[in-house]
């Protein structure tokens, strides 16, 4: 099956110190394919690697674990980002 390499970009509404709770809860929701990034207070990114049969599949996939894992996170757009 191929992989697909993407970025997911979400605010959240959590705070800092909940950070270490989400990676753990990602991981649970079947993130183990992205790399986590916390650099920006109030968003997240998340550098997939992902398998499945398009791109479309994998995108999804991807959005539907994050929901699972940080329900209240909301899908960021470049034009959105501060």
């Amino acid at each position: 099956m191929p992989e697909y390499q993407f970025t997911l970009k979400f605010s959240i509404k959590s705070h800092a110190t909940e950070i270490d709770a989400i990676v753990v809860r990602l991981g649970r929701e079947g993130c183990t394919d992205a790399l986590v990034g916390i650099g920006q207070e109030g968003f997240i990114n998340l550098d997939f690697t992902r398998e499945a049969p398009s791109a479309i599949e994998a995108i999804e996939s991807a959005l539907a674990d994050v929901k699972r894992a940080i329900p209240e996170a909301q899908l960021v757009t470049e034009t959105e980002t501060p």
